[in-house]
């Protein structure tokens, strides 16, 4: 991936999420803006270990750190 390429993923990612954030913030809707938020962590993440395979290997495994934390609205439907 060249720099283009990572920089126009890069600016799609927050584009499109920050646009859902944006959205789900001015509906009121506190869980669908944290999940969004939590969507584009996700996505950064990913992005990141594709050039760092190694670091990605040492990460927990998805969703541990958050299988302590209280279900919110959202994840209950």
């Amino acid at each position: 991936m060249t720099s283009q390429q990572l920089a126009d993923e890069l600016k799609r990612i927050a584009t499109t999420q920050v646009s859902d954030i944006t959205r789900a913030v001015k509906e009121g809707q506190k869980s669908i803006a944290l999940n969004e938020v939590r969507d584009m962590a996700r996505r950064l993440g990913l992005l990141a270990d594709a050039f760092d395979p190694k670091s990605a290997a040492e990460k927990p495994e998805p969703g541990a750190e958050s299988r302590d934390e209280p279900v919110d609205d959202a994840q209950a439907a």
